[in-house]
């Protein structure tokens, strides 16, 4: 398997929360307001997220990121804040360490008023050391307070082979799939040939993908992934977009809302992943969406 280019990876990540920090205090957010985030079935899995999931991972890596960086105090701020406008969809992964942080949230809030995904992730690095699933899961339990997982992904696909290089992990948690310890399973993909693959698959149930209308941290032309996407959807997937602001590269006025449009009225996206470490910033991102999303439905 090529392994994937960790600098690449946090330079990427750092870039984008330095552009998000500066980009989105710029004129032109939305205030308060009063909308709520509704409630989307994931294609034909029958399961049922809000449309905005909170993102716990930006610039994240080892598990550290913006989040583990603010504190515990500035997260829980920040996911009530979510939780009040109709957020109840977290999009965690190992990868990000803020499993403890969710934690503390479902201390305040209880679990069962969220849909929770997380990601296993493959490597052996300075940071993970590769364990059987059924004993990785046993470790997400403890440090998310939780019996169960709505969805388990494997974390950054990165080419075509997935499926077979992958093989043990997919069994395992087919495995836990049917001890109902998680609910659906599926990839995060970081490479046009993976998500090829995963839009096709009868294994996965859900797919993470990066979609923008600017190709800004892509793997693909917009038209090309949103071709493979209605492949993925026609298959019954359920799919969420990730790097709907290019990873911070798309967080001026008139990019964010060419990029919310994009997503909110794609036929093939059926929920996205927003990092956004602010109140102001879940305020914005909701009252353009569900504008956006109405105005899509009208």
């Amino acid at each position: 398997m090529r392994k994937i280019d960790r600098r690449k990876f946090v330079r990427e990540g750092l870039a984008g929360v330095i552009a998000v920090s500066a980009g989105m205090l710029l004129p032109g957010f939305q205030g308060v307001g009063s909308e709520t985030v509704d409630q989307v079935l994931l294609g034909e899995t029958n399961m049922q997220v809000s449309r905005l999931a909170l993102g716990c991972g930006t610039n994240s890596w080892a598990r550290k990121s913006v989040f583990t960086r603010a504190g515990l105090n500035q997260f829980l701020k920040v996911a009530r804040h979510a939780h009040e406008r109709g957020v109840t969809f977290i999009d965690t992964a190992d990868l990000y360490g803020t499993h403890s942080f969710v934690r503390s949230l479902f201390e305040e809030i209880p679990r069962d008023n969220f849909q929770l995904m997380t990601k296993i992730w493959t490597e052996n690095n300075d940071w993970n050391t590769v364990a059987p699933v059924d004993q990785t899961l046993e470790r997400f339990k403890k440090e998310l307070g939780t019996d169960y997982f709505d969805i388990v992904l494997l974390h950054c696909m990165t080419n075509g082979q997935w499926i077979t290089e992958k093989e043990a992990f997919r069994d395992q948690l087919s495995e836990a799939k049917l001890r109902k310890q998680v609910g659906k399973v599926g990839v995060s993909c970081h490479n046009i040939d993976a998500l090829r693959v995963a839009a096709t698959d009868p294994w996965t149930d859900i797919i993470l993908a990066r979609i923008n209308p600017a190709q800004a941290k892509m793997d693909g032309t917009p038209e090309e992934i949103m071709d493979i996407l209605k492949t993925a959807k026609d298959n019954g997937k359920g799919i969420i977009g990730m790097k709907i602001y290019g990873a911070g590269d798309l967080t001026k006025e008139e990019l964010r809302e060419k990029s919310l449009k994009f997503a909110c009225q794609s036929k093939n996206i059926h929920a996205m992943t927003i990092g956004m470490e602010k109140t102001v910033y879940v305020d914005d991102t909701v009252e353009r969406m569900m504008r956006l999303t109405k105005r899509n439905s009208g």
